[in-house]
């Protein structure tokens, strides 16, 4: 079981500790080697990870390129979210940026702690409120910032990614284009 998994879920919602630990113990240990495809499109996500250690990304390909949409690192939940929580197959590819030290869930376990503890249905709520959230600051920052903007939010908020995750990435991820990324790199103080 993991203590930082219970932290993390603890910090969203107080339900009893003996419940919390009880779903935390369902968790397996999981790791994957860099460059490792969790999902793929049109596969259901079976899973929800949460990272130990280790980046993630979720991306699509469009005309061959990759589009990536989202970082995942630890402490925090990582997977393709609308697959796992709807059952339904995903549009994206989850795959490792660094090896990677995780914990997972299998949807039928997950789904059935949920419908037996309502404390537990409560944390995941909240948990995807807070995700709501980020979904809708992510699409603000894209469509309502300029490139420095949001080069600055990025690296205010996720520094440290920037040693762990490649720059081209970083740049689709905040929909710049690599040499203006290169700019932004060289000329604002990080």
């Amino acid at each position: 079981m993991s203590t930082q998994l219970i932290k993390y879920l603890s910090a969203f919602h107080e339900a009893p500790e003996g419940i919390v630990q009880k779903y935390a113990a369902k968790w397996k240990p999981y790791n994957a080697s860099k460059k490792q495809t969790l999902t793929v499109p049109g596969q259901t996500e079976k899973y929800l990870y949460f990272v130990l250690e280790g980046v993630q990304k979720s991306y699509f390909l469009h005309n061959g390129k990759e589009h990536v949409i989202a970082f995942a690192h630890g402490p925090s939940i990582s997977g393709i979210p609308e697959s796992f929580f709807l059952q339904r197959p995903s549009r994206y590819y989850l795959e490792t940026v660094t090896d990677s030290n995780m914990v997972r869930i299998p949807f039928d376990l997950h789904y059935g702690f949920l419908q037996e503890h309502r404390e537990i249905e409560t944390l995941f709520r909240k948990i995807l409120e807070i995700f709501l959230d980020g979904v809708i600051q992510r699409q603000h920052e894209i469509m309502a910032l300029s490139m420095e903007e949001r080069f600055r939010a990025f690296t205010s908020r996720s520094s440290r990614l920037l040693n762990l995750i490649p720059h081209k990435d970083i740049a689709s991820y905040l929909r710049i284009d690599p040499t203006n990324f290169s700019k932004l790199m060289n000329s604002i103080k990080v």
